[in-house]
């Protein structure tokens, strides 16, 4: 396997990797821009913009976009995030060059059809509604509100049904020309893949634009706050967040390798403590996020209203009690469980170029796997120690709470307990 590299002069960057004994492969069009890209008054542009893709370009309509990729039995979607929209196909060794031209057109030529527009928009409606129904999804967006609050970074990818409402096709193709620029495109594909043929193909195609820059973001700050939403549901769903490095820091491993220690598994401490031993939930999860110049360590679960108190109580011991210790059996196991993820995930070709694409927009190459590995083994107990008693000492905390909150503990109680 051998990762190739190559930039258009317009600033569009290929990035493939064949993986030999495949038959299939997996390639899409990685754009750099996401939620918190958006102004307030665009919030949910991004997503919107995602799903008109699939409406129709100049050359397909929305059934034949579908019939390009499915008549050869593959299969296309998209997604968007706080800083990526992607849109990629899984197809036979064959179709990778039709796959290209599908989700290329997609990208660059979408005709934003107005009624196409409407239909889209109550899509988009219905999704945000049920989001609003799924207490387990929406109380991580309460979270980021909470956490990055009055931020692009802290707004709802979905955006708020009154922006939806509103959007014109003015405003996509508007949001388009602003952010779309091809130096925030990267073309990545894994697998059963020819790098020369996908080069030759992608110059014909993103060759003719124009290179410009895709404007400027704001800088993500981490400020902390609370969320309660008070409902009658039957479980109080609880999300505690602290900050934690970006992609580029360091600490990154050590970050999520404390994470994964914590709460990553059914042998990490909170589920073995909360759920295990004294059986207070179902569901108790850690996990350690990042962005380009921020990160999140987020714990949540879901428990009645009357244990609510004692599993948040919990949950703040076991955090101070992780930093005094955490011992080097937890911290391996945590290492081994990373790193066979790792593995595991580049054995899809699906995993593999999406990673390729977030590596190159995170460091401008693509570090061998080795190296990644050779980080993730240099995590030391100490450090992992030393990174969980820093959090717990920043006294910075965000959280978000959805159901019978009633006398669960607010975010001055949930401090002062750091604190103690």
């Amino acid at each position: 396997m051998s990762v190739q590299i190559d930039s258009l002069p317009n600033g569009v960057r290929v990035v493939t990797e064949r993986m030999e004994g495949l038959q299939s492969a997996a390639i899409g069009l990685w754009v750099n821009v996401g939620g918190r890209h958006e102004r307030v008054e665009q919030n949910g542009i991004a997503h919107f913009l995602e799903h008109m893709a699939f409406k129709g370009t100049a050359r397909r309509n929305a059934l034949e976009i579908a019939e390009a990729i499915e008549d050869v039995g593959g299969h296309i979607n998209a997604y968007t995030s706080r800083e990526t929209t992607a849109y990629y196909a899984r197809v036979l060794e064959a179709d990778v060059p039709l796959a290209l031209d599908v989700v290329s057109d997609i990208v660059l030529n979408p005709v934003f059809d107005p009624h196409e527009i409407e239909v889209e928009r109550h899509v988009i409606l219905q999704e945000i509604g049920q989001a609003l129904d799924t207490p387990d999804d929406i109380v991580f967006d309460w979270l980021q509100e909470a956490a990055y609050p009055g931020q692009p970074m802290g707004r709802s990818i979905l955006g708020p049904e009154d922006c939806v409402s509103r959007f014109t096709r003015d405003d996509l193709a508007a949001f388009v020309a602003e952010r779309y620029a091809p130096g925030q495109m990267i073309l990545a594909a894994a697998g059963a893949v020819d790098h020369d043929a996908i080069v030759r193909q992608a110059e014909g195609i993103f060759g003719h634009l124009a290179p410009r820059g895709g404007g400027l973001i704001e800088p993500a700050r981490f400020a902390g706050g609370e969320i309660r939403r008070d409902k009658p549901l039957e479980q109080v769903h609880f999300t505690l967040a602290f900050e934690s490095p970006d992609y580029r820091d360091p600490e990154i491993y050590t970050a999520q390798i404390y994470a994964t220690a914590l709460g990553g598994g059914m042998s990490s401490r909170l589920f073995q403590e909360a759920r295990e031993r004294r059986g207070l939930c179902y569901s108790i999860f850690a996990q350690a996020g990042a962005y380009s110049d921020s990160g999140m360590m987020t714990i949540y679960a879901g428990t009645s209203g009357e244990d609510a108190r004692g599993l948040v109580e919990l949950t703040i011991d076991e955090l101070k009690r992780a930093a005094l210790d955490l011992s080097e059996p937890e911290v391996a196991r945590a290492r081994a469980q990373m790193k066979a993820g790792l593995l595991m995930g580049l054995e899809s070709p699906s995993s593999r170029a999406e990673r390729l694409a977030r590596l190159l927009a995170i460091w401008d190459r693509v570090p061998p796997l080795e190296e990644t590995i050779a980080l993730i083994d240099g995590v030391t107990t100490a450090g992992v120690r030393d990174h969980a008693a820093a959090m717990v000492r920043s006294g910075r905390a965000a959280v978000a709470l959805y159901g019978p909150v009633g006398t669960t503990p607010d975010l001055s109680e949930i401090t002062g307990r750091l604190a103690a």
